[in-house]
Parts: structure tokens; sequence; C-alpha cells
């Protein structure tokens, strides 16, 4: 049985649920954690709080910090309605998700990669938590980031990103695959565009703790852990 960890983007959302459900009647263990990202731009717009970001993540202040509990709370109850009786809707702090504040970002967060038990019992039962990143505090969470720190604190093998394009593109290029080393030197190099570097950082995050990430259908090779004695 293979232990997957989906990240479902907000601009996809509404078209994810019957592929989680692929998966989950193959026979895998799923775990989905979403963002909402364009629904939570709207509204911010509509309630006239400046949409600014920093290296890919949302500054956030108080005022807007309650749009995107609110986004992220629509978003949540509509797929984990859709993904039928299985799904159990969360907060990330409801499970145990923790966040260091990242400076200039207000009340936005790095997450802490530490031991999920709550959730992993109820993988392990056979549920579909379905988890929307705010960590404790509350801190905005980037989702990407929050995937991958909850991919490594249930022990998945695999991080799959879900999104409305093919996979990681070079140029015009799609690559099936990225070997660590690559994707590190990559996410340094400072040419690629801004917003991709915190879904390429959250799949070098999982890589380098042994979980396989795919951003569409571009492998991020895992690191290969050494057996313990």
């Amino acid at each position: 049985m293979t232990r997957l960890v989906i990240k479902v983007g907000g601009a996809v959302a509404n078209d994810s649920a019957s592929h989680v459900l692929d998966l989950v009647a193959g026979g895998n263990e799923v775990c989905v954690v979403h963002g909402a990202g364009p629904q939570i731009s709207v509204e911010m717009e509509r309630a006239g709080i400046p949409v600014e970001f920093v290296g890919g993540r949302r500054v956030t202040s108080a005022e807007g910090l309650e749009i995107v509990r609110a986004s992220l709370q629509a978003v949540n109850a509509a797929l984990w309605s859709e993904l039928g009786p299985r799904a159990v809707p969360f907060f990330g702090h409801d499970v145990g998700l923790r966040a260091e504040p990242i400076p200039g970002l207000g009340l936005a967060g790095e997450p802490v990669i530490a031991e999920l038990p709550l959730l992993e019992r109820m993988i392990e039962q056979g549920k579909i938590p379905v988890i929307a990143p705010l960590a404790a505090g509350p801190l905005n969470v980037n989702a990407d980031d929050a995937a991958a720190a909850i991919a490594v604190g249930v022990h998945a093998d695999e991080l799959l990103f879900l999104t409305d394009v093919e996979g990681f593109m070079l140029g015009v290029e799609v690559l099936d695959s990225l070997d660590l080393a690559a994707a590190e030197e990559l996410h340094a190099g400072g040419t690629l565009d801004p917003t991709i570097l915190p879904k390429l950082g959250a799949a070098i995050t999982a890589a380098r703790h042994g979980v396989t990430a795919f951003i569409g259908r571009t492998e991020i090779e895992a690191l290969v852990k050494e057996p313990t004695a």
C-alpha cells in the first residue's frame, strides 16, 4: 500500500475529487492538502486589501487572515463533500501543524516538520483527511510548504502536486524528472518565475526527507535514506 499526500491547488480544486478517489480506489492511503490562492486574491481585492507576494508567498495581515480562513474553509467544504463519507475536514492546527513566523510576511509562517500522530491514525483508519493550511497561531502557511511538511510528518511515500500545468517546465520543455541536486540548483539559481519557487522548494524539502515528489508528471527524486541498524 502506498501512502500519498496530494496537494490540490485552489485553481484545480473543483476538478480534483475524481482523481483523488481514483487513487483511493487503487488501494492507496491518501491525505489531501489544498490551497485557495485564486479565491483568496479575489476576496482580498473585493475587500480593498492589497494582494502582495514575496518569493511566491502571500503577505498576510490580520484583516487578510480572516479572508484566508474563510476562503480556505469554503474550498475545504466543497472538496471534502465531493470526496464522500471517508473524507474528514481539518485546519492544519487541528492535526498539530505548527509554523514559525516569516519576517516581513505578517501572519504567515514556515511549517515545522514534526510527527503528526493524530493525522497518521486517521490515515491508518482509512479516512481521507482534507487539510486547509492554517497552522497554530494562527499563521497562514503556503499550501505547497504545508503539504511537504505533512508528507514528511506522516511518513508518506509520495507527494503529488495536482496543478493546472502538465509538469515542471524548463524553458518550453516539460521535464520527466529532476534529481535532487539539479532541483536545488534551479531553486537557488534566481532564474525561475517566483511563482514556482514555493512548489519547487516544497518538493525539494520532501525529497530531502525521503519522500518522492511529483509536480504534475515531473518527478523530484527522493534522497534515499540510509537503513537504520
